[in-house]
């Protein structure tokens, strides 16, 4: 367990929040991230994987047409 980090850890570090770090490791972003029991562990030299969501307000599909 000594090279790898909590969630706690990992928002500490990339300055997101433990949720979003959970969620991106549900979604097999991070590599090498596990489940060990009821808690998520973090390789410690892992790269904040980038940001996908939608920022620019533009949605791929549009409604109206």
């Amino acid at each position: 367990m000594e090279n790898y980090i909590t969630l706690k850890e990992a928002a500490a570090k990339w300055g997101i929040s433990e949720r979003r770090i959970r969620i991106l490791c549900t979604d097999n972003r991070i590599e090498g991230a596990s489940k060990m029991g009821p808690m998520w562990v973090i390789p410690a030299d892992a790269v904040k994987p980038d940001d996908k969501r939608i920022k620019s307000g533009k949605y791929i599909k549009d409604k109206t047409e």
